[in-house]
């Protein structure tokens, strides 16, 4: 997980770096931030998709079980 933060970093640099060269209104800026948010939008899926516990697993398999239910306020 750190791996992406470490990338998400690097492309933060070279994105204010790429501002600061061909300008904050350029093309160039806004590719270079686009390509931060999607890094960041990666990393923000990558921390929804965690593995399910052994609970969620035998709900998966046995979703008729009384311990499986779900009720709605």
């Amino acid at each position: 997980m750190s791996n992406i933060q470490d990338k998400i970093e690097e492309e933060r640099e070279q994105a204010r770096a790429t501002c600061d060269t061909s300008g904050s209104n350029s093309a160039e800026c806004a590719a270079a931030w686009d390509a931060v948010e999607e890094l960041q939008a990666e990393a923000s899926h990558r921390n929804q998709s965690k593995k399910k516990n052994s609970l969620e697993q035998y709900c998966d398999a046995n979703p008729e079980a009384d311990e499986c239910r779900v009720y709605e306020d």
